[in-house]
């Protein structure tokens, strides 16, 4: 009668850590900047936040909270450019290389902002 509550409670414990997840998660790849309503008046506040620093690979997402259209676009040519982002819209970016990158909205050049690439 031992033996079989022993081997009835093996049972029930190797069930339950077969259905349990102990692997830990891994960490998120993405970020996101919020283009705030005015932003174009905001000057370095335009880009929330700002500066912004993330990990190689990490997808970075500019959200345009604002009622008019913006731009994320690289101060050097080619890293990064979003194009017209329509207010409610976004765009997102995959870093690769590390380094500091300014930007800024093409539509309004007081507003500027940095990703720092680590």
């Amino acid at each position: 009668m031992v033996l079989l509550r022993v081997t009835v409670a093996l049972l029930l414990i190797g069930t339950l850590s077969a259905c349990s997840n102990s692997s830990p998660s891994s960490p998120s790849n993405t970020s996101s900047v919020s283009i705030p309503v005015g932003a174009q008046s905001l000057g370095a506040n335009s880009y929330v936040p700002n500066p912004i620093t993330v990990n190689s690979g990490t997808t970075v997402t500019w959200m345009n909270n604002d009622t008019i259209a913006h731009t994320s676009t690289s101060d050097t040519a080619g890293v990064f450019d979003s194009g017209s982002i329509p207010a409610g819209g976004q765009f997102s970016f995959t870093t690769q290389a590390k380094g500091t990158f300014t930007y800024h909205c093409t539509f309004h050049k007081g507003m500027v902002g940095t990703l720092v690439v680590q």
